[in-house]
């Protein structure tokens, strides 16, 4: 087994900005000096997320929607109360996804379903610069 790190560098505006990273993580996999095995993405940040959705407009739309109807950001967080920076609604947003997500790879190619494509989720509550981390693990 071998293992590679690349990374994907994205600026984003915040405010549940979401990003399709497929053709990015595709780009690693292809890349590589790896034909098979999985193909882990982490963002060490907490206040952003990554996982699966249809990229297009209205499933963008819609889980933007929805994360603004359980964690809206006009609540009284402790975090802002502690910290000032108002982004105590990122953090519970960000905890609701997950900071990784792997998907298996075979001959170079990612094993997604047809309409599934990898985002990233920026919840911060202003532009950032994110540096995603890419690790492949296979032979």
């Amino acid at each position: 087994m071998s293992v590679e790190t690349h990374t994907i560098s994205l600026n984003t505006e915040g405010n549940g900005d979401i990003h399709d990273i497929t053709g990015m993580v595709k780009d690693c996999v292809q890349d590589s000096a790896l034909s098979h095995g999985i193909a882990t993405i982490f963002t060490p940040s907490a206040t952003s997320a990554l996982t699966t959705l249809e990229y297009e407009p209205g499933c963008v739309q819609d889980l933007q929607r929805f994360f603004d109807e359980i964690i809206p950001p006009d609540r009284v967080y402790a975090h802002n109360q502690r910290w000032g920076d108002g982004n105590g609604h990122s953090h519970a947003r960000a905890a609701l996804l997950k900071s990784s997500f792997t998907v298996p790879f075979v001959d170079r190619q990612l094993i997604l379903g047809t309409w599934q494509s990898l985002i990233f989720v920026d919840f911060d509550n202003r532009s950032r610069h994110r540096e995603l981390i890419v690790q492949l693990l296979g032979e």
